[in-house]
C-alpha cells in the first residue's frame, strides 16, 4: 500500500531506529554476577573443573539476537521457549537480565567478565573507572550473547525477546503507523526502567571486579605453592643424591667387614699356638678392639639402613608430590589459557566500545532527524487541516455551481422565448442610455473640478509669492547658521567668565545670553570686531547689545559624571554628548557640568581655561574651595569643577570603583548647585543622570531653591538600575542633607535596608522628571524581577516615569564619512564593505580564502549581564556553522577575563577566531564595518548602542529580546511585524538554544538568498537612529514641565 510522505518519513526513522539505535540493557544484581566456575580453589581443582562443566551442559542454546523487531506471531511462539529457558537458567546460574531503553537514556550495558585483563590489581582499578555508559547495537550484543554462552551465563536468549513496552514502537516500512501518546508514555517508562538498570549494572560490574581480584589472589597463593614444592623437590633431590653416596659407603664398609672378619679367621687358626703362648694378654686386647670396631660398623650400619627406609619413604612422597605438581602444571597452562583468551576477548571489547561512541553519535544525529520529523509531521497535520477546510469550502463551491447550473438552464429556458429577449434588449439599450447620460454630467463636473483647480493653482502661487517676500524679510532676523558651533559656545563661557568676574551684572548677562541662544548677526559681528581691542573696550561694546529681547527657548543644564568623548566609561558619557548636541541644534542653549578627572582625555577639550574665581562649597561642616575652568567638548560648552578637598576626590586615576565615592559625588552634585547660584544662572531645566548626580534633586529642593535659586525643573535619568549608589543614612549628612528627614521610606530610605539611603530612589522621589533608557526597559523596571527593589517606588511615581529611547551620533557613527576606515562606503554602495571586511581580516591575521564566509563580530564589556556565557556558545557556534568570530572588550570580574584569555590563548593562531581582550575605538569602527553579522545575547539591557551602531554599518544585529534591544530590533521572521520595521534576528530565552536558532537562521538567510540578503542590509543603513526623535521626546518633557511651573507660579 501507498504511504503519506509524512508517514513514510516516519516509518523510515524509526525502522532506522530498529536497526541501529535498539538498545539494549542488562540488569545484573550484584549477588549473581559469576558463576561458581570462574571463583577456582587450589585445593578443589577437579570439583570446579567438574562444575564448569555441569554448569554449561546446564546453560540451553540461546537464539542469536536480530537487528529488527519481530512480529507478533514470532514472539507468541517464541513466549514456551523462552519460560522453560528461564526456569532451567534459575537452577543452574542466575541469568542476566535485558530492557530495551530509549536512545536518549541508553547507556553502555555491555559489561561482562571479558573486560579483565592480565594485569594485577591496579590495572583492574584503572578498568574500574570506565563508568561512561555508552549505546549497543543489535550485532555487538549477539557477539556479547556468544561470548556469554562461552562463559556459562545464561540469560542471554532474553537479547531477542521484545518487551511488550516496545512493541508500539516497531513501525515498519509497509504499515506506516505513526507515533501516539501512548507510546510516547511507554518509551518514558523504558526510560526509567533503564535508569535503574543503569544502578544494577554498575553494582554488578564492581561486584564482578570484587571477584576477580579474589581470584587473581588465589592464582598467587597457588603460584607460590606451586613455588613452595619445588624447591621442596630440589631439596629431596639433593637428599636422595646424598643417601644413595652413603648406601655406596656402606656397602664398601661391609666388604671391609667381611675381609677382617676372614682375616681374623685365618690369623686365628695359624697364629693360635703362638699367641697363646707369647703374648696372652695381648691376644686378649686385641680381640676386644676387633669387637669393639664391629660393634660400632654394626650401629652404623643399622642407621645407614634406617636412613635408606626413610630415603625410601621421602622418594615415594617426592614421586607423590611430582604428580601433583604435574597436575598442578596442567591447571597453570590451562589458566593462563583462559587469561590470554580473557585478553583477547578484553581487545575486542574495547574495540566495541571505540565502535559503541560511533554509535552514540549516530545515535543522536537520529533523534534529532526523529525531532525534526515530529515537527514536519506536526507541520503536515496542519497542512491537513488546511486542506479539510478547503475540500469543505470547494464543497461549498461545488454546491454554487450547481445552484448556478440550474439558473443557467432556467436563464437557457428564458433564452427560447424571443419576446422575453426582445424586452431584455430593450432595457439593455434603455440602461445603456442612461450610463450615456451620466458620462455627460460627469464630464461636465470634472471639466468644473478642472477650472477649479487651475484657480486654486493661480491662488497657491500667490500665496506663495507672498509668502516668498514674507520669508525674505524675516531672513534678516533669523538666526545666523554660518558660525559653528564652537564659536557660540566660546561667546558663552566668555560672558559666563566676565559675570563672576563682576564685569557684567546678572541681567545684561541674561540678554546677552538670550542674543547667543538665537545666534543673532549682530553679536557675531561685536565679537568680531572686538578681537583686537582690549577686554574692557570689548566689555563696553557687549553692553551696548543689553536691549534685545528675550528668547523663549529654553536653557537646560546636564549634571553628570561622564562626557563622551573626553570621560566616558559606558552608554552615559554618549547620551550626555549626544542628547547636548540634538537639543543645541533645536535652538536650546545646553551646558554640562562636569567633574575634573586627572585621567580625561585632555586632547578633546577645546580652549581649556581656569577661570580667575574660587567657588567655596560646604561638606562635613566646612567649606572647601573648589576651582572653575571652563572648555569646548564637541561643540558644547562645559564647566569642570576641581574640588580642592584633602582627600583629592578626583585625582585616582580612575572614574568609578572608589571606596569613598558616595562622598565624592555627593561633594560634586552640591558643588555643582553652588556654582549655579554663584554664577546667577537660571536654567529652565536641571538635567543628572546616575546615582552619582542623583544627589542634585533632593540638594535642589531642601538646600537651594530656598537660597533663590528655583526657576529649574528636575530631569532625572537612570541608565541602569543596578547601579543604585546605596551607602550608610550617616553618610548622607556630609553634604548637608537632614538625615532624619530623607531616611524615610517615602523618601531617601532604601527598600531593603532601612539604615541605608538610596540616591537613585532620592531622585525618583524629588524630580519632577524621571526617565529611563527605553520603553522597555521602563516596563521591566516596574517588576520584581527587574526593578532591583525600586518597582513599588517606580510604581507609585508611574506618572512622571516613562521609557525614551537613546539615539547615537551619527556624525561620529558614519560609514560615508568615517576616517577610521579603509574605506567609506554607503547604503547604495557596499563595495566598501566587502573590502572593509577583507582588509579588517588580513589585520587581524583570518582566513581571506572564502568572500561570502560569514563574520560574526561582537563588541561589549564582558560582565554577567552581557551574556557572557551565551557570548562564548556563540564562538564555537559560529566555528560549527562555518564562519568567523571576532570579539573586541575586556572585564572587570577578574575570573571572567581569566577565562576568556584562556579562549584567546586557545584559538591564538586560529585562522577563523580572534580574541582580543581590550577596547580599541580605531579596531571598533572596523569590525563595525567588517562584520556581516553582530551579535548581543544581553541577559538585560537598557537601551544599548551597539545594535544601533551595528545597523549604521550594515551589520544585521542577532539580539536578545530585552529591554533596549526590543524596541530597536524586530525578527525578519515575525509575520506579526511590518516588513518596513523587522531589521534582524532575535531569541527571548537567554540559553544556547535560543543563541543556535538565530544563528542558524541568519546563515541560512545569508547563504541561500544573497540578494534578500543584500536588501535587508540596506535597508538597516538607512534606519535613523539619531538623537532627533529622542531630543524632540525630552523637548516636549521638558516644554510641558517648565509650562506647569510657569502656570503654577502665576497662580500663586
Amino acid at each position: 500500500m501507498a504511504t503519506k510522505p509524512s508517514t513514510w518519513f516516519l516509518s523510515q526513522s524509526f525502522t532506522a531506529l530498529n536497526y541501529k539505535q535498539t538498545n539494549m540493557r542488562f540488569s545484573l544484581p550484584s549477588h549473581r554476577l559469576l558463576p561458581a566456575s570462574c571463583k577456582m580453589r587450589h585445593r578443589n581443582l577437579s570439583s570446579s573443573q567438574h562444575k564448569r562443566q555441569q554448569l554449561k551442559k546446564a546453560s540451553p542454546e540461546q537464539p542469536p539476537i536480530t537487528a529488527g523487531f519481530h512480529s507478533s506471531g514470532g514472539a507468541d511462539d517464541g513466549d514456551d521457549n523462552d519460560s522453560e529457558t528461564e526456569d532451567a537458567s534459575l537452577h543452574s546460574v542466575p541469568s542476566l537480565n535485558l530492557d530495551v531503553v530509549s536512545n536518549e537514556e541508553v547507556v553502555d550495558a555491555s559489561v561482562d567478565v571479558e573486560h579483565v585483563q592480565h594485569a594485577g590489581a591496579k590495572d583492574m582499578e584503572k578498568n574500574a573507572d570506565l563508568e561512561h555508559v555508552q549505546d549497543v547495537d543489535a550485532k555487538d550484543l549477539h557477539s556479547l550473547t556468544q561470548e556469554m554462552k562461552s562463559l556459562g551465563i545464561d540469560g542471554s536468549e532474553k537479547l531477542s525477546i521484545i518487551p511488550d513496552e516496545m512493541k508500539p514502537l516497531a513501525l515498519n516500512i509497509d504499515g506506516g503507523e505513526q507515533l501516539s501518546s501512548i507510546q510516547l508514555e511507554d518509551l518514558t517508562g523504558m526510560i526509567r526502567n533503564a535508569e535503574k538498570n543503569i544502578l544494577l549494572l554498575n553494582q554488578a560490574r564492581v561486584h564482578a571486579l570484587e571477584d576477580l581480584e579474589r581470584i587473581l589472589a588465589e592464582k598467587e597463593i597457588l603460584q607460590g605453592e606451586i613455588n613452595v614444592l619445588g624447591m621442596r623437590l630440589v631439596e629431596n633431590d639433593a637428599r636422595m643424591k646424598v643417601a644413595a653416596q652413603e648406601k655406596i659407603h656402606a656397602e664398601l664398609m661391609e666388604d671391609q667387614l667381611e675381609k677382617l672378619r676372614n682375616e681374623l679367621a685365618y690369623r686365628g687358626e695359624n697364629q693360635n699356638k703362638l699367641l697363646n703362648e707369647e703374648a696372652p694378654l695381648l691376644q686378649n686386647s686385641t680381640i676386644q678392639k676387633l669387637s669393639e670396631e664391629l660393634n660400632t660398623l654394626r650401629t652404623e650400619n643399622t642407621s645407614l639402613k634406617n636412613d635408606i627406609e626413610a630415603l625410601k619413604g621421602e622418594l615415594s612422597n617426592v614421586k607423590d608430590t611430582d604428580e601433583r605438581v604435574i597436575t598442578l602444571e596442567k591447571e597453570c597452562m590451562l589458566l593462563e589459557s583462559s587469561l590470554k583468551d580473557l585478553e583477547s576477548k578484553l581487545s575486542v571489547s574495547q574495540e566495541d566500545v571505540s565502535k559503541l561512541s560511533s554509535l552514540k553519535v549516530e545515535c543522536k544525529d537520529l533523534w534529532e532527524k526523529v525531532e525534526s520529523l515530529q515537527a514536519l509531521l506536526d507541520k503536515a497535520t496542519k497542512q491537513a487541516d488546511q486542506a479539510i477546510l478547503v475540500l469543505q469550502q470547494n464543497q461549498e463551491l461545488w454546491k454554487k455551481v450547481d445552484k448556478l447550473e440550474e439558473s443557467l438552464e432556467e436563464a437557457n429556458i428564458y433564452k427560447l422565448s424571443s419576446e422575453k429577449l426582445q424586452q431584455y434588449n430593450e432595457l439593455m439599450q434603455q440602461k445603456i442610455k442612461l450610463l450615456e447620460e451620466r458620462l455627460k454630467q460627469s464630464d461636465e463636473e470634472i471639466h468644473s473640478y478642472v477650472l477649479l483647480y487651475q484657480e486654486s493653482v493661480l491662488e497657491f502661487q500667490d500665496t506663495l509669492n507672498t509668502l516668498k517676500e514674507e520669508s525674505k524679510k524675516k531672513a534678516l532676523d533669523e538666526p545666523v547658521d554660518d558660525m559653528p558651533w564652537e564659536f557660540w559656545s566660546r561667546l558663552l563661557l566668555m560672558i559666563d567668565g566676565w559675570l563672576l568676574e563682576n564685569k557684567l551684572s546678572i541681567d545684561d548677562a541674561k540678554l546677552l545670553r538670550d542674543m547667543v541662544w538665537k545666534r543673532e548677526s549682530r553679536i557675531r559681528d561685536i565679537y568680531l570686531e572686538c578681537r583686537e581691542k582690549n577686554e574692557h573696550e570689548a566689555v563696553s561694546m557687549f553692553l551696548k547689545l543689553t536691549s534685545s529681547p528675550r528668547s523663549q527657548a529654553l536653557y537646560v543644564i546636564h549634571i553628570a559624571a561622564e562626557m563622551a568623548p573626553v570621560a566616558k566609561v559606558g552608554g552615559l558619557g554618549d547620551v550626555v554628548t549626544g542628547l547636548g548636541k540634538a537639543l543645541q541644534k533645536r535652538g536650546h542653549l545646553v551646558e554640562i557640568i562636569l567633574p575634573k578627572y586627572d585621567c580625561m582625555q585632555y586632547d578633546g577639550i577645546g580652549n581649556l581655561r581656569a577661570l580667575d574665581v574660587v567657588l567655596e562649597s560646604y561638606f562635613d561642616g566646612k567649606l572647601y574651595k573648589n576651582n572653575i575652568w571652563v572648555g569646548i567638548i564637541e561643540g558644547l560648552p562645559v564647566y569642570f569643577i576641581e574640588p580642592l578637598h584633602p582627600g583629592k576626590f578626583f585625582w585616582r586615576g580612575h572614574f568609578y570603583g572608589e571606596h569613598d565615592d558616595f562622598k565624592r559625588f555627593s561633594f560634586f552634585s552640591r558643588a555643582a548647585l553652588e556654582f549655579l547660584l554663584q554664577a546667577g544662572k537660571k536654567p529652565d531645566v536641571i538635567h543628572c543622570h546616575d546615582w552619582q548626580t542623583a544627589f542634585v534633586a533632593p540638594l535642589y529642593w531642601d538646600i537651594y531653591a530656598p537660597k533663590g535659586l528655583n526657576s529649574a525643573r528636575i530631569c532625572f535619568t537612570c541608565h541602569n538600575f543596578e547601579y543604585q549608589g546605596t551607602a550608610p543614612a550617616s553618610e548622607l549628612a556630609s553634604c548637608g542633607l537632614d538625615v532624619q528627614q530623607l531616611n524615610r521610606p517615602d523618601r531617601m530610605q532604601d527598600n531593603s535596608a532601612h539604615d541605608r539611603v538610596n540616591p537613585i530612589k532620592g531622585a525618583v522621589v524629588f524630580s519632577n522628571i524621571v526617565t529611563t533608557v527605553s520603553p522597555t526597559y521602563a516596563q521591566e523596571v516596574r517588576t520584581s524581577e527587574g526593578g532591583r527593589g525600586l518597582h513599588s517606588t517606580l510604581n507609585f511615581h508611574a506618572k512622571k516615569f516613562i521609557g525614551i529611547l537613546n539615539g547615537i551620533d551619527t556624525d561620529a557613527w558614519n560609514p560615508v564619512t568615517d576616517t577610521l576606515l579603509k574605506v567609506q562606503y554607503s547604503a547604495n554602495d557596499l563595495q566598501g564593505k566587502a573590502e572593509n571586511k577583507i582588509a579588517t581580516r588580513r589585520r587581524l591575521g583570518l582566513s581571506t580564502a572564502d568572500a561570502r564566509q560569514p563574520l560574526v563580530g561582537c563588541i561589549t564589556r564582558l560582565v554577567p549581564q552581557k551574556g557572557v556565557h551565551l557570548i562564548r556558545h556563540a564562538i564555537y557556534r559560529t566555528l560549527e556553522l562555518g564562519g568567523q568570530f571576532l570579539l573586541l572588550g575586556s572585564s572587570p570580574v577578574a575570573h571572567i577575563q581569566r577565562e576568556f584569555e584562556g579562549i584567546a590563548n586557545h584559538f591564538q593562531n586560529h585562522e577563523h577566531i580572534r580574541l582580543i581582550l581590550k577596547y580599541d575605538e580605531s579596531l571598533a569602527h572596523s569590525i563595525y564595518a567588517a562584520s556581516d553579522m553582530f551579535i548581543i545575547p544581553s541577559i538585560f539591557e537598557p537601551c544599548g548602542l551597539t545594535q544601533m551602531i551595528a545597523m549604521r554599518y550594515g551589520s544585521i544585529p542577532i539580539a536578545r529580546k530585552t529591554g533596549g534591544l526590543n524596541d530597536s530590533v524586530f525578527d525578519v521572521d515575525d509575520d506579526t511585524i511590518p516588513l518596513q520595521f523587522q531589521n534582524g534576528y532575535t531569541f527571548l530565552n537567554p540559553d544556547e538554544k535560543g543563541v543556535n536558532s538565530a544563528l542558524e537562521r541568519a546563515f541560512n538567510y545569508y547563504r541561500n538568498n544573497p540578494e534578500g540578503w543584500q536588501q535587508l542590509v540596506q535597508k538597516d543603513m538607512k534606519i535613523d537612529f539619531s538623537w532627533e526623535s529622542s531630543a524632540s521626546q525630552y523637548e516636549e518633557l521638558y516644554s510641558k514641565s517648565v509650562a506647569r511651573a510657569r502656570a503654577a507660579a502665576s497662580q500663586s
